[in-house]
């Protein structure tokens, strides 16, 4: 298992450690994509925290685009902090296209049609 630090005289929310201290582990290589993380009750006992924190960080992690949830498989590392953040700014652009009054095809008919 990969190593995780929790700081908990630091101001930020603890799912919130959890999630970046696995961010790290991601980015040093300690966890590959395609490898399976430890289950998340497992990982919660090891912290000394509730398992809902660690939930938390793993759902977080997954809407980055980081991690792969899978029925009967766990959880499993799907990407790169790269990936992560192209996925970050591109629901950032979706959001703003849908202000600007935008749909989801007309953006990427947008999009495919850049040089």
């Amino acid at each position: 298992m990969f190593r995780v630090t929790l700081d908990r005289a630091e101001p930020t929310a603890l799912h919130e450690q959890v999630a970046a201290e696995i961010r790290r582990a991601i980015a040093d290589g300690e966890a590959q994509p395609g490898e399976r993380l430890p289950p998340a009750r497992d990982l919660a006992a090891v912290l000394g925290v509730n398992a809902n924190t660690v939930f938390r960080a793993l759902r977080l992690l997954r809407e980055e685009g980081l991690l792969e949830f899978r029925r009967g498989r766990g959880v499993t590392v799907a990407g790169t902090p790269e990936r992560g953040a192209v996925l970050a700014r591109a629901r950032e652009l979706v959001q703003f296209a849908r202000e600007q009054g935008f749909r989801r095809d007309e953006l990427v008919r947008m999009i495919e049609g850049l040089p």
